[in-house]
């Protein structure tokens, strides 16, 4: 079972508690993107599971008609334990969920993973005629060119800051540069893109310069934030736009916790007022 003091950021162990959050979330306009717990498998047999665990969360999210989506890892579903494996696996969820209308975004790693990945989404992408979705990072310094050859792709495309230690050779590494970037790539996307435009940011002035660049571009865009994490905004911005909250789940919850806890400093004070009962 959770702790209390983790279940802020994690929807619980199984895929019922999961998707009890969902039901939550939908009755106040939000939607989901559910992931199960998990990364960089170096065997086959692991990945190979949470690629079976990943259709039948599917199946369970067509079964109960709620507005959510899934979300996997390459490293979680193969990548790893070699290309192969990873294509093989995200190919057969996403046409196991295209067959079902469920949505699948490819969640980005490490620098190292970013051709496999943007590979694996424009086929998969062009073949479900948008189904999918992948994430791009505004720190990494090729992130302008893969936004190019992103443009006429018909899916949908996360941007984030970037979450990952990467070296200076191939990332931007100040905070200031890397907001700069944020906006010169957002501003790009509204321009060049003819939706499916995802703002993965809870940075207030991130959001209201997608709203500017919405009314200024007509380009349709939605807000992704995580779970546990300025959760009265995506409320408040679901009474006008489309919200998804990214949602984890499963039995490996504790280093994601964990990084949840130690990325920002009110969700660090957030765990020492649940651990001290104040």
């Amino acid at each position: 079972m959770i702790p209390p003091i983790a279940s802020r950021f994690v929807a619980g162990e199984s895929p019922a508690e999961a998707l009890d959050h969902v039901r939550e979330l939908n009755d106040r306009d939000v939607k989901a993107i559910l992931n199960l717990l998990g990364e960089h498998y170096d065997d086959r047999g692991p990945a190979d599971e949470d690629a079976e665990a990943y259709l039948r969360l599917v199946d369970d999210i067509e079964g109960a008609d709620l507005d959510a989506c899934i979300s996997v890892k390459p490293s979680q579903i193969g990548l790893d334990a070699g290309t192969e494996v990873f294509r093989e696996n995200v190919e057969r969820i996403a046409d196991y969920a295209a067959a079902r209308d469920v949505f699948v975004w490819i969640d980005m790693e490490d620098h190292t993973t970013t051709d496999a990945t943007l590979d694996a989404y424009e086929e998969l992408a062009r073949r479900h005629e948008g189904g999918v979705g992948v994430c791009v990072q505004a720190n990494l310094r090729r992130t302008a060119d893969d936004l190019e050859r992103l443009a006429d792709v018909p899916g949908k495309v996360r941007l984030v800051k970037g979450a990952y230690d990467e070296p200076e050779s191939v990332a931007i590494t100040e905070k200031a540069a890397v907001d700069d970037a944020y906006e010169e790539y957002l501003e790009y996307m509204f321009e060049h893109f003819e939706g499916g435009i995802a703002v993965g940011s809870h940075d207030p002035k991130m959001i209201s310069r997608a709203k500017e660049l919405h009314d200024e571009y007509g380009t349709d865009f939605e807000v992704q934030m995580l779970m546990g994490v300025r959760e009265d905004a995506q409320f408040d911005l679901a009474d006008e736009y489309e919200v998804w909250q990214y949602v984890p789940y499963g039995g490996k919850w504790l280093s994601y916790f964990y990084r949840r806890v130690m990325e920002r400093k009110e969700n660090l004070l957030f765990a020492l007022r649940a651990v001290l009962g104040r």
